[in-house]
């Protein structure tokens, strides 16, 4: 059994290029029968991975990229993507959704759940939603952190009803995005790319119906580690690769292991390789140096992800099947 530290992820990347880039075009051409594919880039580090690999599948002319800022996002964000865009030679397209979100009440919906705990909420402030607890052994809770324009700081735990609806408020804005992204795949007859990671997609951190609704998924079996060394690889620009990884959602900026994972993401995709391969918690503690305790919460907290989170993965049920809908 070899030991367990981060070159158990090691991949043959040049290998791995290929073998996705092939499989991509099967799918696209003789699965989906589409010309393309629509790749919508946060200028983060998965979407920036799935259009580099789309144009090795492809060919720059036949991938399309969106840019799809709202009020929340880093301006930061629309910078790196049309860095990749202009290195990756692509047709690039930006469309602001904020006015679209503003007209379905997303803002309003949002803005009235925090005023609901923090009433002194209004212009100028920022919030963002962290976790605490799972990575303890406890179930986890969720807490507002907001900013005065002054700067001044608060926290505290979000009630149920409030937290519920900042979210549901807050997935708007993926599924405006997915809208779009499915409006230019239907013009150009492409299909939709998703980019998720491994660790999102088997700990079910994504919308569904929103950046979880996709045509095809080519990093989903990639550790977040493993993604960033293709996207070297694959001779991202540095100004992409270097980035800090966050989820542009909220107006604070907020970083995935604080709202969703229980640890930095090169931690966690150790330990969902540990649990992946049945190594013991005693040894990822080891390796994380942490006590065999707080390893064996990290695993509980995967497998309480896996259960409630199972659902979005699940295509809507049928009281009965239909089997000759699927040609069976």
């Amino acid at each position: 059994m070899s030991h367990l530290d981060p070159s158990v992820l090691d991949l043959d990347y040049a290998a791995e290029a290929d073998r996705i880039a092939a499989r991509l075009r099967q799918i696209v051409a003789r699965d989906l029968h589409r010309r393309g594919l629509v790749v919508a880039i946060s200028g983060g580090i998965d979407s920036t991975t799935c259009a580099a690999l789309a144009v090795r599948a492809l060919g720059a002319e036949r991938v399309f990229c969106l840019i799809l800022p709202e009020r929340d996002s880093s301006d930061d964000s629309a910078v790196r993507a049309n860095i990749l865009a202009e290195h990756l030679g692509v047709r690039v397209h930006t469309h602001d959704i904020a006015p679209a979100l503003e007209a379905i009440g997303c803002y309003e919906a949002r803005d009235n759940a925090v005023r609901s705990v923090l009433p002194g909420y209004g212009d100028g402030w920022k919030f963002k939603i962290v976790i605490a607890g799972g990575a303890q052994g406890l179930i986890n809770r969720f807490r507002i952190v907001a900013e005065e324009p002054s700067g001044a700081r608060h926290e505290q735990d979000l009630p149920l009803d409030a937290y519920l609806t900042i979210v549901a408020a807050t997935n708007f804005k993926q599924r405006i995005r997915k809208t779009l992204e499915y409006f230019h795949a239907d013009r150009l007859n492409y299909a939709v790319t998703g980019t998720p990671n491994r660790l999102e997609y088997d700990q079910g951190f994504f919308v569904k119906n929103g950046d979880g609704s996709a045509d095809v998924k080519p990093i989903a079996h990639l550790y977040k580690s493993q993604v960033y060394a293709m996207a070297r690889h694959l001779g991202v620009p540095e100004r992409v690769t270097s980035a800090t990884p966050t989820t542009d959602t909220y107006s604070l900026a907020q970083g995935q292991d604080e709202f969703y994972f229980a640890l930095p993401y090169a931690q966690m995709d150790l330990a969902l390789w540990a649990l992946n391969h049945d190594r013991p918690a005693s040894e990822l503690a080891e390796a994380l140096g942490v006590t065999q305790a707080q390893a064996q919460a990290v695993y509980d907290d995967i497998a309480a992800k896996r259960r409630t989170t199972a659902y979005l993965h699940r295509p809507p049920v049928l009281v009965e099947p239909v089997t000759e809908a699927h040609g069976h």
